[in-house]
């Protein structure tokens, strides 16, 4: 398709060129693989209860969130699909990226029924505006964000991202410009419970420049970027704390999260702590919580 995308059929896997392709920040594409045990009541957004844009499950404790659970029928519909796709994205890392797999971490599978295109919301929570993945609420430590999507929408409306510049681009231009890291705030931030761990240096850079960049109108209009139309019934991998990222359109999307320790990459060099870690004197000594 072009050179931010690695496509390939899901029966001829190229295992190392899939992993080096994926960790210098290509999209890994699979354009005709895809979850499918679906009920057709849950292409709705009605199913939604209004306290966030997506479905929650996590696989380790079997639960859901952010659903109506008055309805009946429901609940279960939902962890039948969620555990499912749960499943499903495991076994495609599984296929594609085996050396991963021991040292995988179970992060959130993520159901998405709403339409992205014209949803109202902050710069900061507007992910139509370009950035990479970094979560305020829960703390990374230096952890890979590994993330299996797939495009399951009824109608065939495709996923429309935009891909931006190299990481090594985005941190030239704004790595310099955020404030040093203060362990009091980010001990502040536990006491409040505004965090559900302590802040560490490396998620502090990450949570800011995610933030940087979208807070950056100039940035956002001018940047080199492509548009990428991920199709119905199709599945990408990608780094998202790495590969620069904006959802303009699209509706019904599955999605899960893994977290991978740095030193269990192939190139361990390609990371965003270790590309931090060039500029940020404080960073290196980082221990990545396992």
């Amino acid at each position: 398709m072009n050179s931010y995308l690695f496509t390939q059929n899901i029966e001829q896997i190229n295992h190392q060129e899939s992993i080096s392709r994926l960790e210098e920040g290509t999209v890994l594409f699979f354009p005709r693989y895809f979850y499918t045990s679906i009920d057709p009541d849950l292409f709705s957004e009605n199913i939604l209860d209004g306290s966030r844009k997506n479905i929650s499950y996590d696989i380790r404790t079997k639960r859901l969130g952010a659903y109506k659970k008055e309805v009946n029928g429901l609940n279960d519909k939902l962890l039948s699909m969620m555990h499912g796709y749960a499943e499903f994205a495991h076994q495609l890392i599984q296929s594609v990226l085996p050396s991963y797999v021991p040292h995988l971490q179970w992060g959130r599978t993520s159901f998405r029924p709403a339409q992205v295109e014209g949803r109202v919301s902050s710069k900061r929570k507007d992910d139509t505006r370009l950035h990479v993945d970094s979560f305020s609420a829960s703390p990374v430590h230096g952890l890979r964000i590994l993330r299996v999507f797939c495009n399951v929408n009824p109608d065939n409306e495709p996923r429309i991202w935009n891909l931006g510049e190299p990481f090594t681009d985005v941190l030239h231009r704004f790595g310099p410009k955020i404030a040093s890291y203060s362990k009091i705030k980010a001990k502040v931030l536990k006491f409040v419970k505004a965090t559900k761990t302590l802040r560490s240096p490396y998620d502090h850079y990450m949570l800011h420049l995610h933030d940087t960049m979208k807070l950056d109108d100039s940035y956002q209009a001018n940047v080199n970027k492509i548009q990428i139309d991920f199709p119905a019934q199709s599945t990408w991998i990608v780094f998202t704390d790495h590969v620069s990222h904006a959802a303009l359109s699209g509706q019904y999307l599955l999605e899960q999260t893994f977290y991978l320790p740095v030193d269990n990459m192939d190139n361990p060099d390609f990371s965003p702590l270790n590309q931090w870690k060039r500029i940020r004197p404080e960073l290196q000594d980082t221990q990545v919580v396992l």
